[in-house]
C-alpha cells in the first residue's frame, strides 16, 4: 500500500478531522477523501464513522491504525539502516504549543539543524494538554510538554524548564474582583479555567482542599483564550507565565497578588522509550542532554 496514503491515514486518524488533515498534509479535502475510500475499498471495511459534526474511528479504523503505524515505522528503521552512518536523513515530527514553539524549541533546534541539516522537520502546534495524547496515538516523534503527575511507564522525560501558573485580572475592569476580608472571594469572583489539562487538576484540587465552590464563568480550550477573555473583563484566570509573557494581551491583564501557590509545571521534552531508537530523535535527546 502507498506510503503516502499511509501517512494520510495516521495523521486523519490522529486529528479526526478532515480539513485540517488536508491543510498540514498539503492536499484538498475531496482529494483526502477519495484516498480513504481507495483504502476502505481495498480493506471492504469502513474506517471512519463520519457525519455534520464529528469523525471517529470504526474498529477497523483502529486495527489499520496499528497496521499503519507498524509499515511506517519498519520503513523509517529501513531507510535509516540503508543511509550513511555519518548524515541523519529523514523526517522528525515534533509536537508542542505555540507558546513552547516561541520560547523553548528555537535555541534546541537551531543547534540540531545545524547538526543535522538533513533531518526535515515536522513541527505541529495546538493545545498544550493533548501534547501527550499526541505522542500515546504516535502522532509525533517527540513532544515538549507538562511532566504529568503520573506519566505513562512507557514515556521518557527530559526536563528543559519549569513555568509558574499565575493568576490574572483585567486592568480595565477591577471591580470584577470581589475581595473579603481575608482576601479574594472565590466564591463569588467569576472564573475562567481551562476545560482539561493540568492546571485545571491543579485548581481543582485547590479549591477541593479549601472546601470552595467556584463562581465558574466559562470553562474554555487553550490559555490563549483564557487572557482574551479576562482581558475582557469576564472574569479572572489562571494561565502558565510563559504563555502570559508571550500574549499579545499582557498588558491588559495584571497578575493578582496574595493567590494561592500552585505547583508549578515542569516542562520538558518527552517520548516513548521505544523512539529513542530511531536515531532523528536520540540525536535532539543528546542535544538538549548538553544544556
Amino acid at each position: 500500500m502507498d506510503l503516502r496514503n499511509l501517512k494520510l491515514f495516521r495523521h486523519l486518524s490522529g486529528t479526526l478531522h478532515f480539513a485540517r488533515t488536508s491543510k498540514a498534509c498539503y492536499i484538498t479535502p475531496s482529494a483526502l477523501t477519495r484516498v480513504i475510500q481507495r483504502i476502505e475499498t481495498d480493506l471492504g471495511e469502513k474506517l471512519f464513522v463520519r457525519d455534520n459534526r464529528s469523525v471517529e474511528l470504526t474498529p477497523a479504523g483502529i486495527a489499520f491504525k496499528k497496521y499503519a503505524d507498524d509499515v511506517l515505522q519498519r520503513w523509517d528503521r529501513l531507510h535509516d539502516e540503508l543511509s550513511s552512518d555519518e548524515v541523519l536523513q529523514g523526517e522528525l515530527s515534533i509536537y508542542c504549543s505555540v507558546t513552547a514553539a516561541y520560547g523553548i524549541l528555537p535555541d534546541m533546534m537551531a543547534k540540531y539543524r545545524k547538526t543535522h541539516p538533513d533531518v526535515r522537520i515536522h513541527l505541529e502546534t495546538g493545545d498544550a494538554a493533548k501534547a501527550l495524547i499526541k505522542l500515546s496515538n504516535q502522532d509525533a516523534d517527540i513532544v515538549i510538554a507538562a511532566l504529568p503527575d503520573a506519566a505513562p511507564k512507557d514515556f521518557v522525560f527530559k526536563i528543559v524548564s519549569q513555568m509558574p501558573l499565575v493568576f490574572i485580572a483585567p486592568k480595565q475592569y477591577p471591580e470584577i474582583v470581589i475581595y473579603t476580608s481575608g482576601g479574594i472571594d472565590w466564591e463569588q469572583t467569576p472564573l475562567i479555567i481551562p476545560d482539561h489539562g493540568l492546571s485545571r487538576d491543579r485548581i481543582d484540587r485547590w479549591f477541593a482542599k479549601e472546601n470552595f465552590i467556584p463562581n465558574i464563568y466559562s470553562q474554555v480550550a487553550g490559555n490563549e483564550a483564557i487572557i482574551v477573555m479576562v482581558s475582557l473583563g469576564c472574569g479572572i484566570g489562571l494561565v502558565p507565565g510563559m504563555v502570559l509573557e508571550k500574549s499579545p494581551f499582557y498588558n491588559r491583564v495584571k497578575i493578582l497578588d496574595k493567590t494561592p501557590e500552585l505547583s508549578p509545571f515542569i516542562l520538558g521534552l518527552c517520548t516513548r522509550k521505544k523512539n529513542l531508537g530511531n536515531p532523528r530523535v536520540n540525536a535532539l535527546w543528546s542535544i538538549v542532554n548538553e544544556k
